[in-house]
C-alpha cells in the first residue's frame, strides 16, 4: 500500500509538471498571437507617409516598402497629400485591414490622438517616422536624425559660406557686418523647432556681437516660420522681405532656409523681385539634400544642404517593426529627448552630413545616393 501511494504520488507529480509545463506553452502562444512569433507573411505593416509634393517622401515610402517586402511582410502604402483629415482616414482603413504595425511620418503631430488610440485597442504597434507624434501615449518608439544637431549644421554651413567659419568648424577673421534673413520649418512639425533651436543657438552669439544683422527684424520663430513646408510660401515671404528691407539697395549676404524645397523658392524671389544673377546669389542653405537642390548646389546657386540618408532612416524604421512583431525590444539609443507632451518616446538618432559643392560627389555619388546624372 505503501508504495502503490508513493506511485500515485510520483505520477501525480508528473502531471502536474505536464500541466505546468503545458500552462507555459499557452503564455507562449498567447505572446505568438499577439505577433512575438508570428510570420511576417501573416503581418500586414501600414505605411503612413505625409505627402508625394516632396520627392524626400516619394523616396522614403518606397524604401520603407522594398525593405519590409524584403522581409516578408505585407504592406499597405499611403500619401496623405499633406490633407490632415485624408492621412486619419488612411490610418483608420489600415487599422480596418488588420495592420499589425504602423509607421507614421505624421502631416501634423498632435492630430492622431483618437486613430492612435483605436490602434492602442487592436495591440497595434506605432513607430514615429522622422516626425514626433505629440499628445498621445500611443506612439511607441521614434526613428528620425538629430534635429538639433541639423539645425547646428544649417547654421554652420551659413557662418562657412559667409566666411567667418571654415570647413572644418574653425572661427576665422571674417569681415562683416553680414546681412541675413531667417527662415523657419512648418509650426506643426515638431522637428521644425529642434532645426529653429539649433541653428539659433549657433547664429546667435554672432548676432549680438553685430557681425549678423536681420534687416527685416524677423528674428522668432512665429514669423520666420511656413506652414507646410511649401515653397510658394517661402517665396512670397522672401519677395515681402525684398522689398520692404532691402528696396534702398541694401545687399542681402545670406538666408538660413530649413529645407532644399524652401530653398528653391527663396532662390526664385532673390532672381526675380531682388535682381541677383543666379552665379552671385547670398549664400542660401537647405536639407534633405533633394535632387533639384543638389543640381543647384553643382551648379553653384544654392550654398548648402543637410544629408539625411533616408535609406538608413527607412532601415531603421524596419528593423523597429520587424523587433516589436517578433515580441522584441527594439534598439534605441536616446530616452530623453523626445517628450511628446505626454511621455518620452524612445528615439534612435542617426547622423547628418553637411553638403557643399566640394564634397556632394563623396557623399552622395559615392554612396549610391544619387548617380552623377541624377545632379547634373
Amino acid at each position: 500500500m505503501v508504495r502503490i501511494k508513493k506511485l500515485m504520488g510520483a505520477v501525480a507529480l508528473v502531471l502536474a509538471l505536464t500541466v505546468g509545463a503545458t500552462g507555459c506553452g499557452s503564455r507562449g502562444g498567447a505572446a505568438t498571437e499577439s505577433g512575438s512569433a508570428a510570420k511576417p507573411s501573416d503581418s500586414l505593416v501600414g505605411i503612413s507617409m505625409p505627402t508625394q509634393t516632396s520627392e524626400r517622401w516619394i523616396a522614403d515610402g518606397a524604401n520603407v516598402e522594398k525593405s519590409l517586402k524584403d522581409l516578408g511582410y505585407k504592406t499597405d502604402l499611403q500619401f496623405a497629400n499633406d490633407d490632415i483629415p485624408t492621412q486619419v482616414s488612411q490610418i483608420e482603413n489600415m487599422l480596418t485591414k488588420g495592420a499589425k504595425a504602423l509607421i507614421i511620418a505624421a502631416i501634423d503631430g498632435t492630430t492622431l490622438t483618437d486613430v492612435l488610440a483605436k490602434a492602442k485597442d487592436q495591440n497595434v504597434k506605432v513607430i514615429a517616422y522622422d516626425r514626433l507624434i505629440n499628445g498621445t501615449p500611443n506612439v511607441d518608439y521614434y526613428t528620425t536624425f538629430d534635429n538639433y544637431t541639423v539645425g547646428v549644421q544649417q547654421a554652420t554651413s551659413l557662418l562657412t559660406g559667409l566666411g567667418l567659419l571654415d570647413a572644418s568648424g574653425k572661427k576665422v577673421d571674417g569681415k562683416g557686418p553680414f546681412n541675413i534673413e531667417l527662415f523657419a520649418g512648418s509650426p506643426d512639425d515638431n522637428n521644425a523647432n529642434f532645426f529653429w533651436s539649433g541653428a539659433m543657438d549657433t547664429l546667435k552669439p554672432y548676432m549680438d556681437a553685430g557681425t549678423l544683422k536681420v534687416p527685416s527684424g524677423q528674428t522668432k520663430f512665429e514669423q520666420a516660420a511656413i506652414l507646410r513646408w511649401q515653397a510658394p510660401v517661402a517665396q512670397k515671404r522672401m519677395e515681402d522681405i525684398i522689398t520692404s528691407a532691402y528696396s534702398s539697395g541694401t545687399k542681402l549676404n545670406g538666408v538660413l532656409s530649413p529645407y532644399d524645397g524652401l530653398s528653391i523658392g527663396i532662390i526664385s524671389a532673390l532672381t526675380s523681385t531682388g535682381g541677383y544673377a543666379k552665379g552671385s546669389l547670398p549664400v542660401v542653405t537647405g536639407q534633405d539634400a533633394e535632387k533639384g537642390s543638389v543640381k543647384s548646389i553643382v551648379a553653384g546657386e544654392q550654398y548648402s544642404t543637410i544629408f539625411k540618408d533616408t535609406r538608413q532612416l527607412g532601415a531603421q524604421a524596419v528593423k523597429m517593426v520587424d523587433a516589436v512583431l517578433k515580441g522584441q525590444e527594439p534598439e534605441t539609443n536616446d530616452t530623453k529627448t523626445y517628450n511628446n507632451k505626454v511621455k518620452v518616446v524612445p528615439a534612435f538618432l542617426l547622423k547628418s552630413v553637411i553638403i557643399t559643392k566640394d564634397n556632394y560627389k563623396k557623399e552622395l555619388i559615392d554612396s549610391g545616393y544619387y548617380t552623377d546624372a541624377d545632379v547634373k
